[in-house]
């Protein structure tokens, strides 16, 4: 008998609602409460409350508060990633952001996806895919990555974007649902 922590590794179906699930999440409130509190630095340097919490982080990277994640503790960012302010990721599942990645103000990228059965939404039961993002890629203001993309090295997601599917290396994205330019 899996876990519920162990079926959502496994992008199974798994209940959120679960204590170990939550215990998770309240550690990673914590650690973000502490970094988006902290009194600005000169220079700009990573806070090692999400240093801690990652769990890989590059270095000369820089998250701006305020900064939310869900468990935190899936979040692998390679060397000189930047992610700017407001931004939401819900790492159910695994987010990988290879080096010299740019992330937009109010950007989101989200692993779960809810059951779109009622009564499964109603007992907590979600399924969490992983997200990818290559090498080099800039997300625009306000765009949202969903569940299972993959951005290929290079790629380019503008303002607001909606990305539902993979995108190509070096591939400019645009719109809701996002298209290529």
């Amino acid at each position: 008998m899996q876990t519920q922590r162990e079926r959502m590794a496994a992008a199974a179906w798994y209940s959120c609602l679960d204590p170990e699930l939550e215990t998770l999440r309240g550690r990673a409130r914590r650690a973000i409460h502490a970094h988006n509190r902290q009194p600005p630095a000169e220079p700009a340097t990573m806070s090692a409350p999400l240093r801690a919490l990652f769990a890989a982080c590059g270095p000369d990277c820089l998250v701006e508060a305020p900064f939310h994640a869900s468990y935190g503790c899936h979040i692998h960012l390679g060397a000189r990633v930047y992610i700017n302010a407001n931004c939401v990721i819900l790492d159910s599942a695994r987010v990988e952001i290879g080096d010299g990645t740019m992330i937009g103000t109010g950007a989101q990228i989200i692993c779960a996806q809810h059951h779109k059965d009622p009564a499964e939404r109603a007992r907590g039961m979600e399924i969490a895919l992983p997200v990818t993002i290559g090498s080099d890629v800039w997300i625009g203001a306000g765009a949202i990555v969903m569940p299972g993309v993959t951005l290929g090295r290079g790629a380019i997601v503008g303002a607001g974007a909606v990305v539902t599917r993979d995108v190509a290396e070096g591939q400019t994205v645009v719109g809701a649902p996002a298209r290529p330019l």
